[in-house]
């Protein structure tokens, strides 16, 4: 059987809440033109004040020993709307479990003396690669002093949280003729939930 709940004003009724008899729910405004429906299914209802988010930057150039996987400093946050990310260890560890979609970019320090081959980055879950993607790079001029390169590596990938004890972190892998490094310039760690779990 349906029922109806009503909340009222001096000016009539200003929310109508009705369920039916297949467990349905619909929340309808008093002009009647707007309605929600929350079907009668199991899982959390998600609002944009509990869906965690965040972005992240590096304020310093990293050296890095050449073909070794290293963790990114990422130490200054853009945001953070659930207070998930820790800019000591460089971990986002959402509160509420879920699908997460994860950005990064990495941007190279090259130089005309010392110019990067090739670049790794890779989102790790739990202390193991998850993601990676590869670029190999390209030069351009005909001496050594004009040499430049393009191209970066960026990385996005959906992960699932458990929004407890899952975390995820963003690493990076060099090859060089000289000192491998990333730069601080322009490079990024996001990650925003996507869906409940």
């Amino acid at each position: 059987m349906a029922s109806i709940i009503s909340a009222g004003t001096t000016s009539g009724t200003a929310l109508n809440m009705s369920g039916d008899t297949s467990g349905n729910l619909a929340f309808q405004t008093q002009a009647g033109a707007n309605t929600i429906t929350v079907p009668n299914v199991t899982g959390t209802a998600m609002v944009s004040g509990n869906m965690p988010a965040f972005s992240a930057t590096m304020s310093n150039q990293l050296n890095v020993s050449q073909s070794t996987w290293t963790k990114i400093p990422f130490d200054t946050k853009d945001f953070d709307t659930a207070t998930c990310f820790n800019t000591s260890t460089y971990r986002f560890t959402p509160n509420v479990a879920g699908y997460y979609q994860v950005n990064g970019f990495m941007n190279f320090n090259n130089n005309s003396g010392n110019p990067v081959q090739t670049g790794f980055i890779s989102v790790y879950k739990n202390g193991s690669a998850w993601k990676s993607v590869f670029i190999g790079l390209q030069y351009n001029g005909s001496s050594s002093s004009t040499v430049t390169y393009t191209g970066s590596p960026t990385m996005s990938s959906l992960v699932y949280l458990n929004g407890s004890t899952d975390y995820i972190e963003l690493y990076g892998n060099l090859t060089s003729s000289g000192q491998a490094a990333f730069y601080n310039g322009n490079s990024f760690f996001q990650a925003y939930m996507v869906r409940s779990a």
